[in-house]
C-alpha cells in the first residue's frame, strides 16, 4: 500500500476543481489515507469491491490495485474523462466504471465482497434504501464500509470557509448559509478562504452559474444510528473521531457526555465510520 504524502494530498486538494481530471487525481493521492481507515476499522479489503459512489473514480482505481476487481460507481458519470483516463495512464485494468442510482443498484444479489460508502450517503434521498441496497448486493459474510461526517459539523456541511473563521451554518442553519455562499461567491469571493480552483461556488460564479445543492440527507449521529440498527447488517463496529479543536479544548472523560448530547456530538464530530457485515 503506498504511503501517505500529505504535503501531496494538500497540494492536489489546491487545485482539485480545475477538473474532474484534477479531482480523480486528488482522490487517488488522498486515497492511501481512505485505505488506511478502512483497514484500520478491520475490513480485509479482497476480492470484489465496489465504490458506491465513487465521484471521479480515483479511489475506486487505488482499491483496484489492492484487490482482484474493483467497480466504481456514480449517479453522474464523472469518471468518463478522469477515472479511465487515469486508469490508462496507471494501467490499471482491473476496474470498470458504472453510471448508476445508488437506491437500485445494478448488479445481481451478492456480487461483491466488500462495498465502500465515503462521504456519498448524505448526496442521497434515502439513506435507508442505500443501505439496504448495498446490503443486497453483497455476499453473505461481506462487509460494509461507511463513513461519513454530521450535517453540522465543519467537515459534513459542505460549504465554503470564510475568510475570518465564522461557523455561520450554525447561525443562520445551512440552508441560508448556503444561499450566503452562493451570494458571496458572485458579489465578493475576497470573503472566502478557497478559490476557484478549490471551490466550486467560486468557479462556477465565473462562469455564471450558480453551485446547486447537492447535501440531500441530513446526517446525524443518532440519524445514522438509526439507519444502521434498521439495516438487514450485523454491526461489527462504530468508530466516531473528533475534530482537533475539540480534542484539545474538551479532556478525554468528558467528550462521551458532550457526544451525548444531541446537536452538540453532531457538531464535534468530524467523521463517523461503520464497519457492518452481511449475515
Amino acid at each position: 500500500m503506498r504511503d501517505i504524502d500529505n504535503d501531496a494530498i494538500r497540494a492536489a486538494g489546491e487545485i482539485r476543481f480545475r477538473s474532474e481530471y484534477h479531482y480523480a487525481m486528488f482522490e487517488y493521492i488522498r486515497s492511501a489515507k481512505v485505505i488506511l481507515s478502512i483497514e484500520r476499522s478491520g475490513v480485509k479489503l479482497r476480492g470484489r469491491v465496489l465504490d458506491a459512489g465513487c465521484g471521479s473514480g480515483g479511489t475506486a482505481l487505488s482499491i483496484a490495485e489492492e484487490v482482484s476487481f474493483a467497480v466504481g460507481l456514480d449517479l453522474s458519470p464523472r469518471f468518463s474523462d478522469s477515472g479511465t483516463r487515469l486508469a490508462r495512464e496507471k494501467g490499471i485494468r482491473n476496474v470498470a466504471f458504472t453510471q448508476g442510482d445508488g437506491l437500485k443498484l445494478p448488479y445481481f444479489d451478492e456480487s461483491f465482497d466488500v462495498v465502500l460508502s465515503h462521504s456519498v450517503i448524505e448526496h442521497l434521498p434515502s439513506a435507508n434504501t442505500y443501505i439496504t441496497e448495498c446490503a443486497r448486493v453483497l455476499k453473505p459474510g461481506g462487509r460494509f464500509y461507511l463513513s461519513t461526517a454530521p450535517t453540522r459539523s465543519l467537515a459534513g456541511v459542505h460549504l465554503p470557509r470564510l475568510r475570518v473563521p465564522v461557523p455561520i451554518h450554525l447561525l443562520l442553519g445551512r440552508k441560508l448559509a448556503f444561499r450566503v455562499f452562493v451570494f458571496l461567491a458572485a458579489r465578493a469571493p475576497w470573503a472566502l478562504k478557497e478559490q476557484s480552483s478549490a471551490n466550486t461556488f467560486v468557479k462556477l460564479a465565473e462562469s455564471g452559474q450558480e453551485k446547486e445543492d447537492d447535501l440531500l440527507t441530513e446526517v446525524t449521529l443518532r440519524g445514522i444510528a438509526s439507519w444502521v440498527a434498521c439495516s438487514p447488517f450485523k454491526l461489527i463496529s462504530e468508530q466516531r473521531y473528533v475534530t482537533g479543536f475539540f480534542s484539545r479544548a474538551i479532556p478525554e472523560f468528558l467528550r462521551g457526555a458532550f457526544l451525548a448530547i444531541p446537536v452538540v456530538g453532531d457538531v464535534m464530530v468530524s467523521q463517523i465510520e461503520y464497519v457492518l457485515e452481511k449475515p
